[in-house]
């Protein structure tokens, strides 16, 4: 229950980019599931801690010159 009520603001954030922000935005997410989809999966599986930490490590490497294609949550 405590891991849920930790994550939820975050989920809420990302919800808020996929609605808001990633619209108007070009799609340019090189990996399948998307970024975003990626970290509420992250969160709802691993928590906050584990769980953002992979989020910030796929992020950071959804560049040009970083990997693509399915990478799923471990």
């Amino acid at each position: 229950m405590l891991k849920k009520i930790l994550i939820f603001p975050f989920i809420l954030l990302v919800r808020f980019y996929q609605v808001a922000i990633s619209p108007y935005t070009p799609g340019v997410c090189r990996y399948t599931p998307t970024c975003s989809q990626y970290t509420v999966e992250a969160l709802k599986k691993h928590g906050l801690i584990k769980g953002g930490w992979l989020a910030i490590k796929r992020i950071g490497s959804c560049n040009p010159w970083g990997g693509s294609g399915y990478d799923p949550v471990p």
